[in-house]
């Protein structure tokens, strides 16, 4: 029996495009061997089609008119690696109009407008699948999606973002500064020219708004999300946290609040201190890690490649496979209806945190310090002392507070005349 042809449309030829065009091209005859479907590459939309991007693809297929594509009656799904949000959320809704499935990387859309797009394809009966959107080859959201739908999800917690892993990889191991390492990233291509998207945290903030969203079947998006970045991180951070036997990592958290519907939720994404004895203290590099914590299943972990045009691709060709087979049933994989979240500010989310301060190196400090902290209900669970002359440093872990109490404290601190400086704040995860 001969496999059923399943012919493609491709907006984009990056890094990840290419890589995919590749793929389907080695993977062809095995697809069709297990699945019984042919993937053939109907037409690849481009910027410029007359230049050679060394891919198994006949020249004659590229086009430099995306909407020529998804309109296209012979193009039965429809690939978006093109990136950003136009024209791709404008090609995205006409393919769904058009009951074509899609298969999608651009996690900026997703974080923008998921809700209306998840909508569309529920309505049209086909999928939208974006496995290759949140952490590249790892595949978390078909885990959240099938494997983890009957699951009371209570937090799902990772490194998402390669870029920021290995930068803070290469500050912890070599000694780098920021600069340096952030230098060393952009060398070796894992960080952009402008590297503002990563280093602030935009990346992996729009991917905790998407796995928020699956996690606990509600709507959230980028700007729900709190977000700080790492460029404030200094060499003296790294070093702190090593003697407290922790590490320093950018964090992409969502977890539940309440014992009910899961709708009430806490989506943020920062620096933080991580045990060294954590799972995630151990993912280094540009690699990504995300770690399910559950009522029933407990914790689990998924490590891999976060980025790179091949992984990446890999995890669209298995989205790619999925939808084709599903197009052949006549069926879509459902996300369900998302429910309104509430979203609870940060200033009410609760830590543990670690905070440095320079004081006058004289009698009686310590303890007016001491006392900011029960003035506001912040709790010291350890602290050192490192004298530096007239001056000391102070080095506190705090039991889990109330962030708004945190910030309470910070500025007490700042008020006292014996404070020289209130420096760092960290939140500590994973005691």
């Amino acid at each position: 029996m001969e496999p059923a042809p399943v012919r493609v449309g491709v907006l984009g030829c990056g890094n990840v495009g290419a890589a995919l065009l590749i793929l389907i091209n080695e993977q062809h005859a095995a697809v069709a061997r297990r699945t019984g479907l042919a993937l053939e590459v109907g037409a690849v939309a481009v910027r410029d089609p007359g230049r050679d991007r060394n891919v198994p693809v006949d020249p004659g297929l590229f086009t430099d008119d995306p909407a020529s594509v998804v309109a296209n009656p012979e193009i039965d799904v429809v690939v978006e690696v093109m990136g950003g949000i136009d024209p791709a959320h404008r090609l995205v809704v006409e393919a769904l109009e058009r009951g074509k499935p899609v298969v999608t990387a651009n996690k900026e859309l997703l974080a923008s407008h998921g809700s209306e797009l998840y909508a569309l394809a529920e309505g049209a009966g086909v999928d939208l699948l974006f496995e290759a959107a949140v952490a590249g080859a790892i595949p978390i959201m078909r885990l959240l999606r099938e494997s983890l739908a009957g699951e009371p999800i209570t937090r799902v917690m990772g490194i998402v973002n390669g870029t920021t892993n290995f930068i803070l990889s290469r500050m912890a191991e070599e000694a780098m500064p920021y600069g340096e390492a952030l230098a060393e990233a952009q060398r070796l291509g894992y960080a952009e020219a402008d590297p503002t998207a990563d280093v602030e945290g935009i990346d992996a903030a729009a991917k905790a708004a998407i796995m928020a969203s699956l996690a606990f079947g509600v709507r959230v998006t980028a700007d729900d999300v709190y977000r700080e970045g790492i460029s404030s991180i200094t060499s003296e951070d790294i070093e702190f946290a090593g003697r407290l036997d922790h590490c320093i990592k950018l964090l992409a958290i969502a977890e539940r609040r309440d014992a009910g519907d899961g709708s009430n939720i806490g989506v943020r994404v920062h620096p933080a201190m991580v045990p060294l004895d954590h799972p995630l203290a151990s993912v280094r590099d540009s690699f990504n890690a995300v770690f399910v914590e559950g009522e029933a299943v407990g914790e689990l972990m998924f490590y891999g490649r976060g980025a790179g045009g091949r992984p990446t691709a890999s995890a669209v060709l298995g989205d790619l496979v999925n939808a084709a087979g599903n197009l052949r049933r006549s069926h879509g994989a459902r996300i369900g209806d998302l429910q309104p979240a509430v979203v609870t500010p940060i200033e009410e989310l609760e830590s543990a945190y670690y905070l440095e301060v320079e004081v006058d190196d004289r009698p009686g400090v310590l303890s007016r310090v001491a006392a900011v902290f029960g003035d506001h209900d912040v709790s010291i669970r350890s602290m050192e002392q490192e004298g530096l002359g007239v001056e000391a440093r102070l080095i506190f872990i705090t039991h889990t507070a109330r962030e708004r109490d945190l910030r309470a404290t910070l500025e007490g601190l700042d008020g006292l005349d014996a404070v020289r400086s209130v420096g760092s704040m960290l939140r500590v995860v994973g005691d």
